[in-house]
């Protein structure tokens, strides 16, 4: 509903501006769920008058988060014509670091992706330094590949597997990188040198439950819980449409949960982690021996790999994958009965082999769930995607509560760089 003004009598600077923000907000989120309107059209279905429309849609010109479109014609006034988002405005980049490999992509503000790259590398063995120094490289041959420039870059999130102070831009503890108290933020910053964006960080999981939260079939659901599986396995939880952070922003790391044989050790140094029996490295050291989990060249060819030998009926695959399934369905029914999520979004390696624990995961939630019916089961089709696309949303979803983050932009010379 629209924001409520009082007479400008009663109101300071400080309050006329604030409504403002908040009606630019919701006038571009207007666009961004409804798609292409008249003003006429936006007035009706905000419920503010057409001067402020048109007062507010000159605005978001100028910061190039809205154009105008296609003459809309519709009863017997006058056509008006239809506003909808920028497409060519300002740009979002999502990146996802993981303990072998970076990938990242590029979105407009419609959502769609303009560019998308992944680099298989450990960045565990080249240390904190150098693996944002790849960041940074990523992030400008990402904006180049979009065809865009660096200007138009409103912000760039990103994921981390590991404990994330994200107010401060601090990754405090990222157990199977070995990484502990990285200045994310301020590092990339330096790195990058780019003025008018917005850096951040997060989990990747939290960034994982966004992707799907805005996108996916699971975009309905105001309490989901997206489990991301790699080398580690995290949670990323949204409860009541709001992502589920904790008293110092660290919640979420289920796979450190004592759930698990107390013969393996965990990267965290500990023994009987949840993510010891369910983790791809897991699978990996059970189907391919301890060298190739612990020194992977390509996590992700391994799994192609697994799931053709799979396919092919190799016992010993199937086995070590059925073994997965079994835990992991005992570690989400305690995840249920704690925090009864209507769904559960299962990514990463999980997604992949779907065909062969689907069956065994909704055995053991229906054995051992309390709670009358069972949480919806899904199965990502982002799969590794996830992280670095929800960074990406995030950028969009943070400038579309605040449309004024975008700078008003004037003609002046191509700034990429």
């Amino acid at each position: 509903m629209p924001i409520a003004v009082r007479s400008s009598a009663g109101s300071t600077p400080a309050d006329q501006a604030t409504v403002r923000r908040l009606n630019l907000s919701l006038l571009l989120r207007n666009l961004a769920v409804g798609g292409a309107r008249s003003r006429a059209r936006l007035a009706q279905d905000t419920g503010l008058t057409k001067a402020t429309v048109s007062s507010l849609v000159a605005e978001l010109i100028e910061r190039s988060l809205v154009v105008e479109g296609t003459v809309e014609r519709s009863g017997l006034g006058r056509p008006g014509r239809a506003v909808e988002l920028d497409p060519d405005g300002v740009r979002f980049l999502g990146i996802e670091l993981q303990v072998d490999d970076i990938s990242g992509m590029v979105l407009d503000l419609p959502g769609r992706v303009l560019a998308r790259q992944r680099l298989s590398r450990s960045m565990a063995e080249l240390g904190p330094a150098r693996a944002l120094g790849e960041v940074a490289d990523l992030a400008r041959s990402l904006v180049a590949e979009a065809g865009s420039r660096v200007d138009q870059v409103q912000s760039l999130h990103l994921a981390v597997p590991g404990l994330i102070d994200a107010d401060a831009g601090m990754l405090a503890l990222a157990p199977n990188l070995h990484w502990r108290d990285v200045d994310i933020v301020h590092t990339l910053m330096g790195r990058l040198q780019w003025n008018d964006a917005r850096i951040g960080v997060d989990n990747d999981a939290n960034m994982g439950a966004m992707a799907h939260y805005a996108t996916s079939d699971s975009s309905g659901s105001q309490n989901l819980l997206y489990l991301a599986g790699a080398v580690g396995v995290g949670a990323g939880m949204i409860v009541d449409g709001r992502i589920v952070r904790g008293a110092a922003g660290f919640a979420g790391e289920v796979g450190h949960i004592a759930l698990g044989s107390p013969d393996r050790q965990c990267g965290c140094g500990r023994r009987g982690c949840w993510e010891t029996a369910v983790s791809l490295s897991a699978l990996l050291d059970a189907v391919c021996g301890d060298a190739i989990s612990k020194h992977p060249a390509d996590l992700r060819a391994e799994l192609v790999r697994i799931k053709q030998r799979a396919a092919d009926g190799d016992r010993q695959v199937l086995d070590a994958i059925a073994e997965q399934a079994h835990w992991l369905g005992i570690g989400m029914s305690v995840l249920s009965n704690i925090l009864n999520p209507d769904t559960f979004v299962l990514g990463g390696h999980f997604s992949v082999l779907r065909e062969y624990i689907r069956e065994p995961v909704l055995a053991e939630l229906r054995s051992r769930v309390l709670a009358g019916a069972v949480s919806r089961v899904e199965f990502s089709e982002l799969e590794f995607d996830a992280a670095s696309l929800g960074a990406a949303h995030v950028g969009i979803a943070q400038l579309i509560a605040d449309p004024t983050l975008a700078r008003i932009r004037h003609a002046g010379p191509d700034s990429a760089g």
